[in-house]
């Protein structure tokens, strides 16, 4: 997709650059053009143009005005309205709607819905024209180029663009493409993302950043630093377990405290000895989802060059049934010396992700965010409406939740009450249990209660996006399939911190 071309709307006067963009001079036989509309509220029927569609309107004396007003009312919110041959440049030209233009920050529902509504008309009218076959489109910024570039399911920036414009639209180009990393990492099949091939994937992707980003695959070090949870988890397959360590370095202030982002990294989850049942298995290709979202958030704050450290930790494995693997009563070690009986090998992930959360404390954090694909349980819970997230840190947490409202990509927070630690830390055979006394009730709050016992941080978020991981048709701008959430949220709270200081 490009930003919207100035080359239909000669008659504008040059102050309207701000809104459009220069796209390249040779044009397409087959060139689609979205343009958005809104619906003027208590007026049945009665619509507002978009300054950019007006000027186009202007361009045609009034003829895309007159089409809409006798083809039938007013495009409702993400619907879209085909015209074809309106204009020589343009043979396919969408109309979508994006509601009211009076929308903003919305309370209950925990979003920009403005943002929103341009995410979702970008994408409605994007694809109508690809399913005509149209082999470039040009978008509409509706006055928010960045989100108008994440509703596009491909982005190509045009040069020649008011700078400001420009800037925005790159932005939601990388926020897009960051997502559709993490999605790419999940869809794929298992055998063909090991956990080798999944660092590779990463360090490949971060080439052009090797002078701020610095990339560790480790294997035998695992064992040095007696992560034996890590390790118990990874020894039922024959694919060897990585550590994926990331440093971006994107503050030249060395005394900088890091961000910490972790990600669960089970790149195939059969459930261990604990099989999981076979409908639906295929789905625990993505069970990598922790990992692929941190890792696909530092290399968009790479391209972003966020001012900004960060330090990314993917512990990578496969969870699979041998005569090697876990059995249910078996003992393994921590990192920090907590001992934990493994009840359910298919709460497989919790353990790995207790060593690298010791680990990550070595690094004296501003603060330490996990992401994973923990528990069916945050499915049942929410859903995919959005990630569940338990912190021990109101800071964090509103930090968290600004940049949410932002994407989109929402975020609600969880309780991390004592009451569920009680539930873990009731062993017979060790110091910890990875499943709570009552298994079943409050699934995701024991896991979290788990992670919490490898915590000594004052900030700490647990991101739970097991709800998340997929996309039927809840979020209308993704296709179906994995989500990749919530690469973007990530970025843009990495980015909220970067503008701290």
């Amino acid at each position: 997709m490009l930003p919207l071309s100035r080359c239909a709307f000669r008659a504008l006067q040059a102050s309207r650059g701000r809104l459009l963009s220069t796209s390249h001079s040779r044009r397409d036989a087959r060139t689609g053009l979205v343009l958005g509309v809104y619906e003027k509220e208590g007026e049945d029927g009665g619509f507002h143009l978009t300054e950019a569609a007006a000027g186009f309107d202007s361009s045609l004396s009034g003829k895309l005005s007159e089409m809409l007003k006798i083809s039938g009312p007013t495009p409702k919110k993400g619907k879209s309205r085909m015209f074809y041959g309106i204009h020589k440049d343009f043979p396919c030209v969408a109309v979508v709607g994006l509601g009211t233009n009076t929308a903003g920050v919305c309370g209950a529902e925990n979003w920009d819905t403005c943002k929103e509504n341009i995410r979702e008309a970008m994408s409605a009218g994007c694809r109508q024209l690809q399913d005509l076959e149209v082999s470039r489109v040009e978008v509409d910024s509706c006055g928010d180029a960045q989100s108008a570039a994440e509703g596009t399911d491909k982005h190509t920036a045009a040069p020649g663009c008011a700078h400001s414009f420009v800037r925005w639209w790159e932005k939601g180009v990388l926020y897009g493409e960051g997502q559709n990393l993490a999605r790419l990492l999940m869809e794929a099949p298992a055998n063909h993302i090991t956990p080798s091939v999944f660092a590779d994937t990463i360090e490949e992707k971060l080439a052009p950043h090797t002078d701020r980003v610095t990339v560790h695959k480790r294997s035998a070090w695992i064992e040095e630093q007696q992560m034996g949870a890590f390790l118990s988890v990874s020894k039922g397959s024959e694919e060897p377990p990585v550590f994926l360590e990331l440093h971006y370095k994107g503050c030249p202030d060395q005394t900088q405290a890091p961000l910490l982002l972790v990600g669960k990294g089970i790149t195939f989850d059969s459930g261990g000895i604990s099989l999981k049942p076979s409908s639906g298995m295929d789905a625990m290709r993505a069970d990598m989802g922790g990992a692929a979202t941190v890792c696909a958030s530092i290399v968009t704050a790479a391209a972003l060059k966020l001012p900004i450290n960060i330090i990314g930790l993917a512990p990578l494995c496969e969870n699979m049934p041998s005569g090697k693997a876990n059995k249910p009563g078996d003992v393994v070690r921590a990192k920090n010396g907590k001992t934990i009986q493994v009840d359910n090998t298919d709460a497989e992930g919790r353990l790995i992700l207790a060593d690298a959360l010791c680990y990550a404390h070595s690094f004296k954090p501003r603060a330490i965010v996990n992401a994973a694909t923990l528990t069916g349980a945050m499915d049942v819970a929410l859903g995919s409406a959005a990630t569940g997230v338990f912190t021990n840190s109101d800071w964090l947490w509103e930090q968290l939740q600004k940049a949410s409202v932002v994407t989109g990509d929402r975020v609600w927070r969880m309780p991390l009450f004592q009451h569920y630690t009680r539930q873990v830390t009731d062993s017979q055979l060790a110091d910890l249990n990875n499943i709570g006394k009552y298994s079943r009730s409050g699934g995701a709050c024991t896991a979290a209660a788990f992670l919490k016992e490898f915590v000594t941080a004052t900030h700490w978020a647990h991101l739970d996006i097991a709800g998340v991981m997929a996309n039927k048709d809840e979020i209308p701008y993704l296709r179906k399939g994995m989500s990749g959430r919530p690469t973007r949220t990530l970025v843009e709270f990495a980015a909220g911190l970067a503008q701290q200081g």
